[in-house]
C-alpha cells in the first residue's frame, strides 16, 4: 500500500501548519511506513480513509496526537551534550546570581522546551539540585518541561526508565536520585519523588501564537529541535522565545543548530549558547 501524492500533500501541509515541520517528498516512504501502523490500529483500508478520518471532528479528537507522534522525533539522553551542563554551572548560574542576587523572593525559572521523555529536565533537576546544595544561600529554582506529544509527556511524568538508559549518569547521582525496581528480569529505575516534584510538565505546541507562560524565564534549553523547521519558522520561534526570556537570560540550542542571521536580540556567548540583550 502506497501513500498517494494527493494524500501525502494533504498530510504534509497539515503537519507543516500544525508543527512547523517540513515534510518533503523524500520523506514519503518514512511517513508511509509509520502511518501503516495507525491504519491497522484504526481498522482502516487505505491512506485516503486515514486522511478523511484524521481531518474529521472525531479524528481531530482521537487521532491527532498519534499523528503528531508519528512525525516527531523523540531522541534524547541523560546528560546529552554534557558541556552545556558544565557551562550552566560554571558560567551561566554564577552570572545570573551575581547580577540578580538570591534575595529577590523569586525562583530562577528554567524551561526544557521539547523535553521528550524527560531525560533533559531530570538531568537539569539533578544538576541544579547539586549546585544549590553547594551554595551557602542555596539556589531557588523551578523547571518547566514541555512537549507537543502527550505520549512522551506521560513517560516523562512517570519518570521510569530502562536501566540501560542511565549509563551517562554518574554513580553518585544514581545513588542519590534513582530508585531501582525489584523486577530484575526487566531492570528499571525511577526518578526519586523529590526530583520529580521539581519539574512541571505540560503540553505546548511551538506553532501556537501564544505560549501561555506567565512569568519570564531565566534559561531556556531548546536543543536539537529547530533543525526540523525551515528558516522562517526557526526565526519566528526565536522571536517568541525572546518574548519570554528575561533580559540577560540565556538560551541553549543543539550543537548542530545556529541562530546566525536572525533578527533577534540574542548575542552568542559560547558555542550554541546565546544571551538576550539587557536593553
Amino acid at each position: 500500500m502506497t501513500l498517494a501524492t494527493k494524500d501525502f500533500q494533504r498530510l504534509s501541509s497539515f503537519i507543516y501548519n500544525e508543527l512547523g515541520i517540513k515534510m518533503p517528498d523524500s520523506k514519503r516512504t518514512m511517513l508511509t511506513g509509520r502511518l501503516a501502523k495507525r491504519l491497522r490500529a484504526n481498522e482502516l483500508e487505505s491512506f485516503t480513509d486515514y486522511c478523511d478520518f484524521v481531518f474529521s471532528p472525531e479524528g481531530q479528537e482521537r487521532e491527532l496526537v498519534h499523528l503528531l507522534d508519528v512525525v516527531t522525533t523523540n531522541k534524547t539522553d541523560f546528560f546529552r551534550e554534557p558541556v552545556h551542563y558544565e557551562q550552566l554551572v560554571q558560567k551561566v548560574l554564577p552570572t545570573l546570581i551575581r547580577e540578580n542576587g538570591l534575595n529577590t523572593g523569586r525562583k530562577y525559572r528554567i524551561w526544557s522546551a521539547g523535553c521528550s521523555t524527560g531525560e533533559e529536565p531530570y538531568t537539569l533537576s539533578m544538576v541544579l539540585s547539586e549546585y544549590a546544595a553547594r551554595q551557602p544561600a542555596g539556589f531557588p529554582f523551578e523547571i518547566l518541561a514541555t512537549d507537543i506529544s502527550t505520549r512522551v509527556l506521560d513517560v516523562a511524568r512517570r519518570g521510569v526508565y530502562p536501566e540501560t538508559r542511565i549509563e551517562p549518569i554518574a554513580q553518585g547521582l544514581r545513588r542519590k536520585y534513582l530508585l531501582r525496581g525489584k523486577d530484575r528480569s526487566n531492570p528499571e529505575v525511577r526518578i526519586v519523588p523529590e526530583l520529580r516534584s521539581l519539574v512541571k510538565f505540560g503540553r505546548l505546541n511551538f506553532m501556537d501564537r501564544e505560549f501561555g507562560l506567565n512569568d519570564p524565564l531565566d534559561v531556556i534549553f531548546c536543543r536539537n529541535v529547530i533543525i526540523y523547521f525551515d528558516k522562517p519558522t526557526q526565526e519566528q520561534l526565536m522571536v517568541k522565545f525572546c518574548r519570554h526570556l528575561r533580559p540577560g537570560g540565556f538560551l541553549f540550542v543543539g550543537h548542530s543548530e545556529s541562530l546566525q542571521g536572525y533578527d533577534v536580540p540574542l548575542v552568542q556567548v559560547a558555542p550554541t549558547i546565546y544571551r538576550k540583550a539587557k536593553s
